[in-house]
């Protein structure tokens, strides 16, 4: 891991944890991973301290279909609807859930990986397919839908552009200038 230091003048940071803040004052602490220096400007690849965890739901099947339609849940009206009831079966396993920026976390030791207890999930990202190995936690019903609580296998990174001033704000990985910055920080990290 590479020691990334914040201005002198900021007392209040360890130099190996930052935290994001997202546009409703929602905070999530991230290890820094690794850091690269571009202008005046310092990336950030990001690592969150606690455990990710994303909620996928599906509608009750009946006996003609084979499956049913499932869908990561990342509408923060149904996420704050829902809260309470994933929040109740995390704790269940002596996690506690929390709504923090960007994603929401657990906190606590997640139980050991089961093959029977993994998931692959098909993504579709700008035409391409891409999967993401998941591990199941918990689940619950919600009225007519059931939901799954899971938290991805590989590492959630966020990547940020830190402004000197202490200030941090996520970049999009979009932009080709920072798909080579993001590059070069992963093959840094690889090394």
């Amino acid at each position: 891991m590479s020691s990334y230091q914040f201005p002198e003048d900021n007392e209040l940071y360890d130099p190996e944890i930052v935290i994001l803040t997202d546009d409703r004052d929602r905070s999530l602490e991230c290890y820094v991973e690794n850091f690269l220096e571009r202008e005046d400007l310092i990336y950030l690849l990001l690592r969150p301290v606690d455990s990710p965890i994303v909620i996928i739901a599906s509608e009750e099947t009946t006996e003609d279909e084979d499956i049913s339609e499932a869908v990561e849940i990342e509408e923060e009206i149904e996420i704050e609807q829902i809260f309470a009831d994933a929040k109740a079966v995390i704790a269940e396993l002596d996690l506690t859930l929390k709504y923090t920026a960007y994603t929401l976390t657990v906190t606590g030791e997640l139980p050991p990986l089961e093959d029977d207890k993994i998931i692959t999930l098909e993504l579709d990202e700008d035409n391409q397919k891409e999967t993401e190995e998941l591990q199941f936690l918990a689940g619950f019903y919600n009225g007519d839908r059931k939901y799954n609580i899971y938290t991805p296998i590989a590492p959630l990174l966020f990547l940020a552009r830190d402004n000197r001033a202490g200030q941090l704000t996520p970049v999009s990985r979009e932009d080709r200038t920072i798909q080579l910055i993001l590059e070069e920080l992963l093959l840094e990290e690889l090394e």
